[in-house]
């Protein structure tokens, strides 16, 4: 994965692990570790930015950010942001990009714990990371993750599409008004090779990402339904229980 290496990324050299509240919307600057790092919203949630998209975690997922990955942080309603910082020699999950995890009771209490109680080196916090990590390498990534473009043409689309979730309009009419210059059949073909999904997938990922973020703070399920495209409530819970396993009702 290309690394996002703004230049005025601040270098921090230690992934701390500790607690930090953050009110809605507010944001953790573009940063990097030479740790690798989970970050879990206890309240909330939670979005992480590299050059490669964004990913969100609710307070049913946590984030893996690998080490030396340039990321913002950001929060979504009032959020209890939870970060365990790991050295290089611990990589439970894919050391190359980010992803998002499923947290079960147990990992959360973990992940809880870890940030709750100094690391004092004693055996018992060394006993309590071994369980962590062995939690953390058999718990399922899910599928959280909105890609970003590169190709100038399809940044052009996207960002249309970004600045308002509920344009119905379909891919040829978006590239005519974001001015792409290709068709509907280039810029079909340019989802799937640049982002690696159809025009339909990236657009309801875009969708149940926006979803999340204003569920976090505290948006009717029937207005985030609209503001977000779907033609019904109905139809909107539909697709979020399929993503999700449960309604938004239940997430709320």
């Amino acid at each position: 994965m290309q690394k996002f290496r703004q230049p005025d990324a601040e270098h921090r050299p230690r992934a701390l692990t500790n607690v930090n509240r953050l009110d809605t919307h507010v944001g953790i600057p573009a940063h990097h570790h030479d740790d690798h790092q989970i970050a879990y919203a206890g309240s909330g949630m939670l979005s992480v930015t590299t050059d490669a998209g964004t990913w969100v975690a609710p307070t049913t997922r946590a984030l893996w950010i690998p080490a030396g990955t340039v990321h913002e942080h950001r929060a979504y309603g009032r959020t209890d942001l939870h970060c365990v910082g790991l050295p290089t020699r611990h990589a439970p999950l894919p050391p190359d990009r980010p992803a998002v995890i499923a947290v079960g009771p147990l990992l959360r209490e973990l992940i809880l714990a870890c940030t709750r109680e100094p690391d004092d080196g004693s055996p018992a916090r060394r006993r309590l990371l071994v369980v962590l990590l062995d939690r953390l390498r058999v718990s399922p990534l899910q599928p959280l993750h909105l890609p970003a473009p590169t190709d100038p043409r399809l940044a052009a689309v996207c960002a249309v599409l970004e600045a308002d979730p509920a344009d119905g309009r379909g891919l040829a009419a978006l590239g005519a008004a974001a001015g792409a210059g290709a068709g509907e059949r280039t810029l079909s073909r340019l989802f799937r090779a640049d982002l690696g999904m159809t025009f339909p997938q990236w657009r309801t990922q875009l969708r149940l990402h926006q979803a999340l973020r204003l569920l976090a703070v505290g948006t009717p399920v029937t207005a985030v339904a609209h503001r977000c495209g779907w033609s019904s409530a109905s139809a909107f819970i539909d697709v979020f229980r399929r993503a999700f396993g449960h309604t938004p009702g239940t997430h709320l």
